[in-house]
């Protein structure tokens, strides 16, 4: 993890995010007390719980991305799960518990990464044996009396000669036949989903199953990519994959539930409601602490950092469940898009819009210059859209500019080194007539 103060932080979120300060201060302070929580002695670091974050407003103002953007910022495991796809536990759905089994997954994908660096050149060395003996397989009686010495020196240099051909590239299109390897699953357990299975029985079954050969032909550049995933595999050492993944789910894993408004139940409800009061009650113990069960292992929760979020258009934080709004003692709200906002999103961030179709269309030889009143044309039409039908925030500037580029990105393999400038009447000319007419920019813009 990497040792940020608050304000580089929120420096390192201003790079790919404008404006929604007071957001970028709650989760930086969120993220150095996990820091300041190591530092502890060990009795009393067990006793501080991560204090979990609740953003409030409209989408398309950032949310999400300063979720998504601290936790690589952090080299943090991330899932970001939509609080509407769980049910009620005894119903057919996802259960809660599968956010924190998919966050396991990702933490053993990071670790995953971390280790194959550390084995990567010996898995290179292993993949070009292995290929050498698929081009030139070994004589069945090389290790026999009647293999004479003469003939084993031929074979070792025709060896060292396929073995400098691969490093030149020059067999790169030669065909190699492989074995792989998968492991038989019951047709009763594909029916049913590997989720729902008893994690116990799962990994029973995985061991006990025959796997599967089959021999499949491809070329030798695709060989060894396949054989360097197998070598790596087998070098590293996954029961230690598994205990580190799990330390780092529970100590620095993040869980972005999104749409957490969305289960709030109305005041009036007749029956059973199996997405929202029922699975208020179920993430309960979740954000609280307990420990979950997965396939690499048990996980506890306790430290995992929670942040929701929800637009609350039609209810409000306090109609949450009282136990699920404490375990959220951090409030924070992010404001409506302005036209300035948009300006500002059109250029300064690192991936800004503009910057983005700049270098897709330079790939075609076409230079794009956008000047300063298309930018102001374009957030005005895309915050005017806005106001007049739903207001998605930055989103709508995806929208805008895919309408306004169109013809651009179609032509650009034809226009042979062209310059291209967008200024503000090539935007009117694009968008007025759209933006002018309601009805066609709900479902065009």
């Amino acid at each position: 993890m990497r040792n940020l103060t608050p304000r580089e932080i929120v420096q390192e979120l201003d790079r790919y995010i404008v404006g929604q300060q007071e957001a970028k201060r709650a989760v930086a302070i969120a993220i150095r007390n996990r820091w300041r929580r190591q530092q502890l002695p060990p009795d009393l670091r067990a006793e501080v719980a991560p204090k979990n974050i609740m953003m409030i407003g409209p989408t398309g103002v950032g949310k999400t991305e300063i979720a998504r953007r601290l936790a690589k910022l952090t080299g943090a495991p991330f899932v970001k799960v939509e609080a509407t796809k769980y049910t009620e536990v005894g119903y057919v759905g996802r259960d809660v518990e599968s956010m924190v089994r998919e966050l396991v997954d990702n933490a053993v994908a990071l670790v995953k990464e971390q280790e194959r660096a550390k084995v990567e050149e010996e898995a290179r060395r292993r993949v070009e044996n292995r290929l050498i003996d698929l081009l030139l397989p070994a004589p069945l009686d090389l290790d026999t009396d009647d293999y004479s010495p003469r003939s084993a020196s031929r074979y070792e240099r025709n060896r060292e000669k396929i073995r400098k051909m691969l490093q030149a590239g020059e067999l790169e299109n030669r065909r190699v036949e492989i074995t792989i390897q998968k492991k038989a699953v019951p047709m009763m357990f594909t029916s049913m989903g590997m989720e729902q299975m008893d994690l116990d029985l799962q990994a029973m079954f995985e061991k006990i199953l025959p796997k599967q050969t089959t021999r499949r032909e491809m070329t030798v550049a695709e060989a060894r990519r396949f054989l360097f995933d197998q070598e790596c595999d087998a070098l590293i050492d996954q029961e230690k994959v598994h205990a580190q993944a799990i330390e780092l789910a529970e100590n620095l894993g993040i869980i972005f539930i999104d749409e957490i408004d969305k289960i709030v139940a109305p005041e009036a409800t007749h029956g059973i409601d199996v997405s929202r009061q029922g699975v208020q009650r179920d993430l309960l113990p979740i954000v609280e602490g307990t420990t979950v069960q997965t396939r690499y292992g048990y996980v506890r929760t306790d430290h995992i950092l929670f942040i929701a979020a929800g637009a609350f258009h039609r209810s409000k934080p306090s109609e949450l469940m009282p136990e699920l709004q404490g375990r959220f003692p951090i409030r924070v709200e992010l404001k409506d898009l302005g036209k300035e906002d948009l300006k500002r999103i059109l250029t300064e961030p690192q991936n800004a819009l503009t910057r983005q179709y700049i270098e897709l269309l330079r790939t075609e030889g076409v230079e794009l210059v956008f000047e300063e009143d298309a930018i102001d044309a374009i957030a005005e039409y895309a915050y005017r859209v806005n106001q007049t039908t739903q207001n998605i925030g930055a989103r709508r500037l995806y929208t805008v500019m895919e309408r306004l580029l169109e013809e651009v990105s179609f032509e650009a393999p034809d226009m042979k080194m062209g310059l291209v400038r967008i200024n503000a009447a090539y935007v009117r000319q694009r968008l007025q007539q759209i933006a002018e007419d309601e009805d066609l920019s709900k479902f065009i813009l």
